[in-house]
């Protein structure tokens, strides 16, 4: 049966002009002539049967079913480019995942963790872009997702398998001046090699909190988790949206934050941060590798049960 692709030089005339929405210019961009990409994209209409642009007076316009086209080959061609430059880069060797990814957990947790990958699996290369939320992997070229949602917003994603890797718990954190100074108003003395040591929940209460915009009931839920039931600021204080904001908050001394102490490693062994109150509560959510949910090809597989062995020993420090 013969398939209907079309050649890749149409439709990387085609994807220039309607990314432009001019031949001129995708003529200057690929470095042809505008009645060469006048051909091709006639020939693609031809084969196609279907009018990608309206001709007018002053160029060309769109149609509906161009528009739509359009956005899909820019896909397919990226695609194809990644494949292609991965191949090329490893010889048939190993491979690439792209990989959707929290900013944060990617930034925090992931990289720092990287190097390990590297010399367990030199042929594997990770790229890695933002994501937050859930997406259909066929419109996309990602072949996995670093997500932290709650196991509902995981059920509910379509077409795909879940790994957890770890769930978000968290403990109050903040600067060493601040609990020092926290420490000495409650008149709790500190004598030497005392000076991180921490709170009792009741007196986190009367400090300065710092709240998490995408979890803005956290410290109602620790202090309610804790047996506190007057803490007239739980709801109170400035918030960030990403927890790294929380932490460079906390560690300059604004207040306390409930973050994970996943992805403050390096602040907490720099003595930037120190834990506040040692009692951490299980978050609602969990952090999860998603990908489609078909059986994974082996580079994926490969990275995946890398990322669950350091995911299980997220406690131990890195080496």
């Amino acid at each position: 049966m013969r398939r209907h692709l079309p050649s890749t030089q149409a439709l990387a005339c085609f994807e220039a002009a309607a990314r432009h929405e001019s031949y001129t210019r995708a003529a200057q961009e690929l470095a042809l002539t505008q009645s060469a990409v006048s051909r091709q994209i006639l020939a693609l209409e031809d084969q196609l049967g279907v009018q990608l642009f309206r001709r007018t007076r002053h160029g060309v316009v769109l149609t509906p079913a161009g528009r739509h086209y359009g956005r899909q080959v820019a896909r397919w061609l990226q695609e194809l480019e990644q494949g292609t430059l991965d191949v090329m880069a490893h010889q048939g060797h190993g491979g690439a995942v792209s990989l959707a990814a929290v900013a944060t957990f990617a930034t925090r947790w992931l990289i720092p963790r990287l190097p390990l990958l590297v010399a367990r699996h030199p042929e594997i290369v990770v790229h890695i872009e933002t994501r937050t939320r859930p997406f259909l992997f066929s419109d996309t070229t990602f072949d996995a997702a670093l997500y932290a949602g709650t196991p509902e917003q995981v059920a509910n994603w379509p077409g795909v398998q879940a790994q957890l890797l770890m769930q978000e718990d968290v403990v109050p954190v903040c600067s060493p001046k601040l609990l020092e100074s926290a420490a000495q108003q409650s008149g709790m003395p500190r004598g030497t090699g005392r000076a991180h040591q921490g709170l009792p929940p009741q007196a986190l209460a009367r400090l300065p909190l710092l709240q998490q915009s995408t979890r803005p009931y956290g410290w109602q839920q620790w202090f309610g988790a804790m047996g506190v039931h007057d803490a007239p600021r739980a709801l109170d204080g400035p918030r960030y949206e990403l927890f790294s904001m929380t932490a460079a908050a906390a560690a300059q001394g604004l207040g306390v934050a409930l973050i994970p102490p996943m992805l403050i490693e390096a602040e907490l062994a720099r003595g930037d941060l120190v834990v506040a109150c040692a009692r951490p509560l299980r978050g609602e959510r969990g952090y999860y590798l998603v990908s489609p949910g078909e059986a994974q090809p082996p580079v994926l597989a490969a990275f995946a049960a890398w990322l669950q062995e350091m995911a299980s020993t997220a406690a131990a420090p890195l080496s």
